[in-house]
């Protein structure tokens, strides 16, 4: 077995397992051919690099091997696309440099555990006498040995979390817009009367038809981002991106519900819950920035 062959390699919801052969999306195993499978191994041994076809081909397909080589590499890099929900027109994964070969783009997070075990059991085998083998369990790593270094998200900097903690905080911003909605509907006469003691009749009669239209637009827009969380569609991340110049302006406009109940809460507290729904909607492009990592252009 060479070097490194029990290593796990991780990007976004998928997994390949060396040593087991699979490749496993969010612990479910994906159908994939050998000589796909060895192709994705070799793009994710060096994620950002280019590996070039004639590597590819003395890697895949021996000298002695007589078959058409573009057609069973295009074949092979298909499956792989195929397996990962990729396209070759708008790669999120492999990328295809036109007459050279093809690169892993996306961020690629390697079990840094299994490479301590694998260097300590090659050194300890390659010094030992002449001979001599060791059992593979004989060396683990010791209690002293790092800790697998967390990847970093490649624009903001952070390690990246677990993504089902950032979905789900999506999806609870997303309920609860949707109860701040369907309360405002449904007790929209008490708005309107709030409205009235401040404001002139045309002004309290705007407030409460701006709550009417704004909501009736929110409430599809938040069942739409709530189940694309839920379901996590791989898409969501470009999608927020377009949208969020409405979501944006939808979300401030809702920032200053709270004053509508300054008389019962005080003004202190309605500044307050204003002051943190300002800042949610940039929340929100910030969770979805961390579960959709969009990969560095080159």
């Amino acid at each position: 077995m060479p070097p490194g062959s029990n290593r796990i390699v991780r990007f976004g919801v998928f997994e390949l397992d060396h040593s087991a052969g699979e490749l496993r999306k969010s612990g479910v195993k994906l159908r994939l051919q050998e000589q796909p499978f060895q192709l994705l191994a070799m793009l994710l041994d060096r994620p950002g690099e280019v590996i070039t076809r004639d590597e590819l081909r003395q890697k895949l397909w021996p000298s002695d091997t007589f078959v058409d080589f573009d057609h069973s590499l295009n074949t092979a890099v298909n499956k792989v696309r195929e397996a990962l929900g990729d396209s070759a027109s708008s790669p999120r994964y492999v990328e295809t440099l036109a007459r050279r070969g093809y690169r892993f783009i996306a961020p690629v997070q390697k079990d840094a555990q299994s490479d301590l075990q694998n260097n300590a059991q090659n050194y300890v085998q390659n010094n030992a006498a002449p001979g001599v083998r060791l059992p593979a369990t004989g060396v683990t790593p010791s209690s002293t040995s790092p800790e697998p270094v967390p990847a970093l998200h490649p624009e903001l900097e952070v390690p990246i979390p677990r993504r089902g903690v950032t979905r789900g905080l999506f999806a609870l911003i997303q309920v609860m817009y949707l109860c701040f909605y369907l309360a405002a509907l449904f007790r929209l006469h008490a708005v309107q009367s709030v409205a009235d003691s401040f404001l002139p009749m045309w002004g309290a009669t705007a407030l409460a038809g701006a709550v009417m239209v704004t909501a009736g637009v929110g409430i599809p827009l938040r069942c739409y981002l709530l189940s694309a969380a839920g379901f996590d569609y791989q898409r969501l991340g470009e999608k927020f991106r377009l949208m969020f110049p409405f979501i944006l302006a939808l979300d401030e406009l809702w920032a200053v519900a709270p004053f509508l109940l300054t008389q019962k809460i005080g003004l202190g507290a309605a500044f307050a819950a204003s002051a943190a729904l300002l800042y949610l909607p940039f929340s929100e492009r910030t969770l979805i920035r961390m579960a959709y990592v969009r990969p560095l252009p080159h």
